[in-house]
């Protein structure tokens, strides 16, 4: 009984330590494919038209159909996909740091515009796929689908992925639309997950007024717990970093006070059954604002680059596996006795992402451009155009999501779950590599070139006025104010400390019409919430919890050097950027 007992022990190691060489194995060829993602992107940065998302897209169908030869059809993937592993791991370094690297100053500049499209442009993008949907799909055999999946398919369309335009637009020489295309970008997504979880915590076995408003109240619950825990977390971190000054001893503590409370925010977000994309993204803005200017300087250095460089891996590891998953034989063996209704599902699903999409892009820019009393500051139709397109795109968001809805630790075992999986593997594809491709062209035909707008530029330096205007119009990041700081002040530039606001530039010219009542209403409104909220920054939340020109002030600091060098309290570039 003891040989027979060790006997089975040993098979037991045996197996153990396969699995787990297996493991290694897959690891070792899945981190090699990331850096050949890496050199092949590097190599071809300078043909805008293919980016590293489609670089790695075409890398992982190379690398699937080889797997798919080799174990004669059993697998195309070195490892299975697990929602858990995307949203746990993956996705928290890419939100967080589009919350930490935003010019936040342009972002809240067109805070309203940005919401205006991430939210309401999202619900009413999310209605219409939804919509159609429930009455598309029920005349097509794509199996057994409930209230819930057509909600969930609304919810899984509608979140947007606009790496491709972002790479191609340039946030220097078109700064309102980077800005317009980078924020709605984030809160699209971040409303799509809320939108997902709210559906899954409703029962839809008998929709009424009652569910419906209890949908929206899950919404907007959502929607304002996930922002006040991302943006308590961040002031967490900047008073225990501003109060303790960990830098004095050790810069690794304060970084790693950063990330930990970073993942911290989107972990507790996950637990309390919040949006943790919304919670970690303020998180970051938070941060930025406050707690990177309380490290020091070489944590600041540090940090940049840390977490843009885990949000480029996790990115690029994404599609690296999307492209593998999309030869997976297991999904398409429920569909391929009927590959006409497959073909035919994904095209619907495109139409109502096209439809679904133009449906609040422009009307939604008319009522933005309402708002706006500047022609520069408005919306133009070319700039509509490209918005509209920015979005066309789907990714990692839908895919995760989709894997979260209708499969099983990445296994689908029923026809419509498969029809689902499938149609989405089949939009991203077609939406990243075909819309990817047509982005450049379409963007520089839509928008001036960059020797048109240097043109323009250097003429308008012969002025007077565009000396002060770039410093006074926002567009500028913290960072970028404490750069320019010297040069306000030798040109008597008003602007010097960030206490004033935008209204200052309001003031009647002449010459100029005066704006109709609704516009100066709604313009005014904005720039005097803009300018009571620096008012109570700078009175209250800097001095409590830090930021730029509140930093702490320690014998031997580079900042204390900086003071003594004669740098009329403002820090070098050196000391403000990495």
């Amino acid at each position: 009984m003891g040989i027979f007992n060790l006997a089975v022990l040993s098979t037991t190691v045996d197996r153990l330590g396969t699995s787990d060489s297996k493991s290694v194995v897959s690891v070792n060829l899945f981190v090699a494919l990331l850096c050949a993602c890496i050199i092949v992107g590097h190599l071809l940065e300078e043909n805008r038209w293919i980016n590293e998302s489609i670089t790695a897209l075409a890398i992982g169908i190379c690398t699937g159909v080889v797997i798919l030869l080799l174990s004669k059809g059993k697998s195309s993937h070195l490892l299975v996909f697990s929602e858990d592993l995307f949203f746990i791991y993956l996705l928290p370094p890419i939100i967080f740091n589009a919350g930490f690297q935003v010019k936040k100053k342009q972002f809240f500049r067109n805070f309203m515009t940005i919401t205006l499209f991430g939210t309401v442009g999202t619900l009413i993008s999310f209605s219409i796929i939804s919509l159609g949907a429930i009455y598309i799909f029920n005349k097509l055999d794509v199996g057994t689908l409930k209230m819930g999946d057509f909600l969930a398919i609304g919810a899984i369309f509608s979140a947007t992925d606009s790496v491709c335009t972002l790479q191609v637009l340039n946030q220097d020489q078109t700064p309102l639309l980077y800005s317009l295309v980078f924020g709605e970008g984030v809160v699209n997504d971040a409303t799509s997950v809320v939108l997902f979880n709210a559906v899954q915590n409703v029962d839809l076995s008998n929709i009424d007024a009652a569910i419906i408003f209890q949908l929206i109240g899950n919404f907007i619950y959502l929607f304002l717990m996930s922002t006040l825990l991302g943006v308590v977390a961040g002031l967490l971190s900047a008073f225990i970093i501003k109060k303790l000054y960990f830098g004095r001893h050790s810069t690794d503590r304060e970084i790693a006070i950063m990330i930990l409370m970073a993942y911290l925010s989107y972990m507790l977000a996950e637990l309390s059954d919040l949006s943790a994309i919304l919670t970690v993204f303020f998180c970051g803005i938070v941060m930025s604002h406050y707690t990177w200017h309380n490290v020091t300087e070489s944590s600041r250095v540090t940090t940049k680059h840390a977490f843009a460089t885990l949000s480029f891996i996790a990115e690029i590891f994404i599609f690296l596996y999307v492209g593998m998953d999309a030869l997976d034989i297991e999904k398409w063996r429920y569909i391929s006795d009927s590959p006409g209704t497959s073909v035919a599902v994904s095209s619907i699903l495109l139409g109502l992402i096209l439809v679904g999409r133009a449906a609040f892009v422009f009307p939604l820019s008319f009522i933005s451009n309402l708002a706006k009393k500047s022609s520069s500051d408005k919306i133009e139709l070319k700039q509509q155009v490209t918005i509209w397109w920015a979005g066309l795109m789907r990714g990692a968001v839908s895919m995760a999501l989709a894997y979260n809805q209708f499969s099983s630790v990445g296994i689908t075992q029923l026809r419509g779950d498969a029809f689902m999986i499938t149609s989405t593997i089949t939009v991203v594809l077609f939406s990243t590599v075909v819309f990817g491709l047509l982005t450049k062209p379409l963007v520089l035909h839509l928008l001036p070139s960059p020797k048109h707008l240097s043109r323009m530029i250097s003429s308008d330096l012969m002025t007077s006025k565009s000396f002060t205007v770039p410093l006074l119009n926002g567009q500028d990041s913290e960072a970028d104010l404490d750069l320019v700081a010297p040069l306000r002040k030798s040109l008597n530039v008003p602007h010097l400390n960030g206490q004033d606001s935008e209204a200052d530039l309001d003031l009647p010219s002449p010459g100029i019409p005066r704006p109709t009542s609704l516009r100066m209403l709604l313009t005014n409104s904005s720039h005097s919430v803009h300018h009571y909220w620096r008012k109570f920054d700078n009175s209250f939340m800097r001095p409590v919890f830090g930021g730029r020109g509140f930093v702490p002030f320690v014998p031997g600091s580079p900042i204390e050097q900086s003071f003594h060098n004669g740098s009329d309290n403002y820090p070098t570039s050196e000391q403000t950027l990495p």
